[in-house]
């Protein structure tokens, strides 16, 4: 650490009343002495050996120290006026500002100076930027300008003024159901917006779904955002995991290189879930051990969770969360369409078609099973055989029927 340094950290200390003036006096002459000696010792790991400060407490003080100067340059972003400072992220800073040619409020995200050093932070910082650019949607953040100024990176975006749906189910806290389903409907067409100009989310949760004072859907941050067809990149990711995990499908956590809509139909999912359990879908005591069970462990309904919900909510939530991509909803559309249809009354067609369908394989399955003799000669009767298969026969002729209902609703519809 240099002497520089250590005169900002020593003032830093002062200021905040971690340390006196002599204490800091002291170690300062000590780091020098030992220095001299050829036994140089940082300035801050004299502070802690000595128990002047904490380890925490120091960390606290970069972080705070990093912010401090990340304000002033912020100030100076050309065209903006900076307001305060609202949300902090691993990631960045956001600040509220008024943008003066136009007289409006906005939002600015600033990559700290730590990481505006890593090539990889700031690519992905500037592709959020250009992910965001390309949609526009009414349930989705505006972008309006990207850009550096006195070495920071910045990204302008629509301020919210509201909440986020995370704020939202903080202490077990539930929505009610038909909040919940308004919710997942708006985002379930901004992403149907996303992926139909070839963009997938990769980062669907509570935290990233943002309600205005008039109670409309925002969806937010497109950092991990990828293009479809990007197989350049999803080859440089190939491996890795990224999502939440609380929320990530099963394909994100083996890093597939080839992931589509029905990852963020999953993670869309697992939100829903959230937001009428007041619960997550998977919990575990460290993130592999919750992708473990996103991977391997079987979901318990919501409606199991929650036994007041509708059986229709249900049935969405266990089709959009279907291990397998090819089990789930093909498209948001048909989300939207189910989530449509539950919101009237109806029944989720395109979920409870998935159901029929699955029941009567298994069905089919049992009935093959149970009408194949036994090698050791004890068949039972030809009664007893003859009567799971016309249970199968008859339960099969009940599931089609249910089909046809089914398909007759839709048309009229």
């Amino acid at each position: 650490m240099s002497s520089g340094n250590d005169s900002v950290i020593a003032r830093a200390l002062v200021e905040r009343k971690l340390c006196t003036s002599d204490e800091v006096e002291l170690v300062r002459s000590e780091s020098r002495a030992l220095a001299q000696k050829k036994q140089p010792t940082s300035f801050a790991d004299l502070l802690v050996q000595r128990g002047y400060v904490t380890r925490s407490q120091l960390a606290r003080l970069n972080q705070s120290m990093d912010e401090d100067s990340m304000y002033r340059p912020a100030q100076q972003i050309p065209g903006y006026q900076i307001l305060s400072k609202i949300g902090q992220g691993a990631m960045a800073v956001v600040f509220k500002a008024k943008q003066l040619s136009l007289d409006r409020i906005v939002a600015i995200k600033v990559l700290p100076k730590r990481l505006s050093e890593n090539p990889e932070f700031v690519e992905r910082f500037y592709r959020e930027g250009r992910a965001a650019a390309k949609l526009n949607h009414p349930n989705i953040v505006a972008a309006y300008d990207v850009g550096e100024a006195g070495g920071y990176h910045y990204f302008v975006m629509e301020f919210i003024d509201g909440k986020t749906v995370y704020d939202l189910l903080t202490n077990g806290r539930r929505l009610d159901e038909q909040t919940a389903i308004r919710y997942a409907l708006q985002c379930s067409k901004a992403l149907h917006h996303a992926h139909q100009v070839g963009l997938i989310h990769r980062d669907v949760k509570p935290k990233n779904i943002m309600i205005t004072q008039a109670s409309e859907v925002k969806l937010a941050d497109m950092g991990l955002a990828r293009e479809m067809s990007d197989y350049e990149t999803a080859t440089a990711e190939a491996g890795r995991a990224y999502g939440t995990p609380y929320y990530i499908s099963p394909e994100q956590i083996r890093g597939a290189i080839h992931i589509d809509a029905r990852a963020d139909i999953y993670s869309l999912g697992a939100t829903f879930y959230h937001m009428v359990t007041g619960k997550v879908p998977f919990e575990g005591p460290s993130p592999s051990a919750v992708m473990h069970k996103h991977l391997k462990e079987t979901l318990i309904p919501p409606d199991h969770v929650i036994p007041s919900l509708s059986s229709g909510i249900g049935e969405i939530i266990e089709v959009m969360m279907a291990k397998v991509p090819d089990d789930r909803y093909p498209s948001m559309s048909e989300v939207i369409e189910d989530l449509q249809s539950v919101a009237e009354g109806k029944a989720p067609f395109h979920a409870r078609q998935t159901y029929d369908q699955k029941l009567l394989e298994q069905l089919a399955n049992t009935g093959e099973i149970v009408s194949t003799p036994e090698d050791d000669g004890q068949n039972g009767s030809e009664e007893d055989k003859g009567a799971p298969i016309a249970l199968v026969f008859v339960l099969g002729l009940l599931l089609a029927a249910s089909l046809i209902v089914n398909l007759i609703l839709l048309v009229t519809r």
